[in-house]
Order: structure tokens, then sequence, then C-alpha cells
């Protein structure tokens, strides 16, 4: 196989057959969450112009109406300070988020989805959760039930330790 070949490869498929199993495993996993995150980011890209990145972001702050400050938005969103910042930017320019100084710490900024935010992030939640439905359906409800726990239980192992200081 040529390099090109190889490159085309998803990286599971790159494995040699005496790789050890909890490598296939992961690289199953990663390779399975990768494509259904292309898929789902096309999606939204073709369906709202947006992106999946926007969309989480979106998703957090539907969950906490009176909003959250950048550095709760980084920690939810499991990106980094300078994306949320930009991504903040970007919605704000557009009018989906409003950003304000917190009412407790005038240096941090709050921000909440705006009536329009709002019903953009509703719409595309709709899309989003039909297109997740229709991809998981070609698993049985016994399958889905047991990848779920399977996954819940490699989450505790591999979950942060929190340090004294931070709030649970």
């Amino acid at each position: 196989m040529g390099a090109t070949a190889a490159r085309l490869l998803d990286p599971e498929s790159r494995l040699a057959h005496d790789d050890h199993d909890a490598l296939r495993l992961w690289l199953r996993l990663f390779t399975a969450t990768t494509m259904v995150q292309r898929t789902v980011d096309s999606a939204l890209k073709r369906e709202f112009g947006s992106s999946l990145p926007r969309f989480d972001l979106l998703a957090q702050l539907h969950r906490v109406p009176d909003g959250l400050r950048m550095g709760e938005l980084s920690e939810r969103t499991l990106t980094t300070n300078g994306n949320v910042t930009w991504l903040v930017a970007a919605l704000e320019r557009e009018g989906m988020v409003k950003r304000r100084p917190d009412a407790d710490d005038r240096r941090a900024t709050v921000v909440r989805l705006t009536t329009a935010g709002r019903r953009h992030f509703e719409a595309m939640a709709r899309m989003h959760e039909g297109l997740i439905a229709d991809l998981f359906d070609t698993l049985a409800p016994a399958e889905r039930r047991a990848l779920q726990g399977a996954l819940g239980t490699l989450k505790q192992r591999v979950r942060p330790t929190r340090r004294p200081d931070e709030r649970s």
C-alpha cells in the first residue's frame, strides 16, 4: 500500500493484527467518535451555517439562562480559554450571545444567550437530536445500554480528581 492510501485509512484501520486489545478498543472508540462528530459538524454547517464547537457552547449557555463566566464555558466545553473567547466574540457579533461584567466580580465576564441565540440553538438542537438518534438507531436498545454502561465505567476511571479548592 502506498503512502497516500495509508493516509486515507482511519486510525483504527492502521492497526496491526498483533496490537493490544485495549489499543484496538481505544482506536475503535476514537474513530467512531471522530466519524460521528464529523457527520454532526457537517450537518450543522449545511443546515445552519454553524459548527459543533459553536453548538456545544450554545448548549452550555442554554442550560444556564443567567449565563456563565468565560472560564466556566471553557471548562464545560473542554476547550481552551482562547477558543471560547474567539467563539463568544463571533457569536456576539451575530447577536446570538451577550457579554456583561459579572455582578460579583467586575473583572469577570458573564455570557448569556440572547432571544435570537436561544431560538437558533433550539432549532439546531432538534436537528442534532434527530441525527444522533438516527446514527445510534443501528444499535439495538440493549447494545446502547451496554455501551453506555461500559463507557460510564471508563469515564469514572479517567475522570480528573478535583483539587480541594474546587467546587463539586
